[in-house]
């Protein structure tokens, strides 16, 4: 039997499943729709579907190196309890999906997530997930690193809530650099830098701040001629606050990122320059639930 569109929108309107899912049950299914809300039940789609409105922020952080670490991949895959990230079958998923994104790289969500993956695709793959573990999962953001005479380090912290890569120009190998990659991918866990330089600040940061700090500067009653040196003044200061290279390096405050890392590739005798950063902490930006048990008690006796 052929498949319309009308068969289609009526099994997405009895399931909530996806239009490719549903067109692909009733092609399995020749058409019989009870057949077809079977077939989406075994597969888990409908059992998916119904948790894809639950908030998924908490989760997992990965990342994966090529050969000789010059390419690398990081991904975030978010669930809804921080005990299903600890899951075991989670994490290998999480470790896989970053597989996947250093080889097949940086491309639209949309377009990943029909990419082959397993026995079928990355949605297929996560679906199967959704439903056996039981919480909504998100897979959020992925990125792919790979820039000609860059070496990559990382670090992973509190057991992958954070995950940072870091790019090093360099003649040296990833061995040579391994150490000195790790503390400063451990300076980006903990100090959250905006920008790796003042060369990599964005103009539209740059504006915003020169505004607000004029704005401070004029509200403490300073003379107009003297507004924009004093702004210009704590602005320099702020850049190296926000600016990885410039930040005081933790192990070590009185020098600065840079100036460790000078040090370090003058030992080494090769050049060394922090070039790119990617930090991903888990649920960042994610608007969490708050449960309110009063107000569900409340709802629950107006409902009755």
């Amino acid at each position: 039997m052929a498949v319309t569109a009308a068969m289609i929108k009526k099994l997405r309107e009895l399931t909530g499943a996806g239009m490719m899912d549903c067109k692909k049950a009733l092609v399995e299914t020749d058409g019989d729709i009870d057949k077809a809300i079977d077939f989406l039940r075994e597969k888990g789609i409908m059992k998916a579907q119904k948790k894809a409105d639950r908030i998924a922020a908490e989760g997992l952080v990965r990342v994966a190196f090529g050969e000789g670490n010059k390419t690398a991949a990081i991904v975030e895959v978010n669930s809804e309890t921080d005990f299903v990230a600890k899951n075991e079958e989670f994490v290998q998923f999480v470790e896989d999906l970053a597989g996947e994104v250093l080889e097949k790289g940086n491309m639209p969500m949309d377009q990943f997530m029909e990419e082959p993956f397993g026995e079928g695709t990355v949605k297929d793959a996560l679906t199967a997930k959704i439903a056996k573990i039981g919480e909504n999962l998100n897979i959020r953001r992925f990125t792919k690193c790979e820039e000609d005479g860059v070496v990559y380090t990382g670090y992973i912290h509190g057991g992958g809530r954070i995950g940072v890569i870091v790019g090093i120009k360099t003649d040296a190998t990833a061995d040579e650099i391994s150490a000195v990659g790790k503390d400063v991918a451990m300076q980006v866990a903990s100090m959250n830098p905006k920008f790796v330089n003042e060369a990599g600040v964005d103009q539209a940061y740059l504006e915003s701040e020169k505004h607000i700090l004029t704005e401070q500067v004029l509200n403490e009653g300073k003379k107009p001629e003297m507004v924009d040196r004093i702004v210009q003044g704590k602005l320099k200061k702020e850049l190296k606050e926000v600016c990885l290279v410039d930040q005081p390096f933790v192990k070590e405050s009185k020098i600065s990122v840079k100036q460790y890392v000078d040090a370090e590739a003058k030992k080494i005798g090769k050049p060394m320059e922090v070039v790119s950063m990617v930090r991903y902490e888990v649920g960042e930006g994610i608007e969490k639930k708050s449960d309110d048990f009063a107000a569900e008690v409340a709802a629950q006796v107006a409902g009755n």
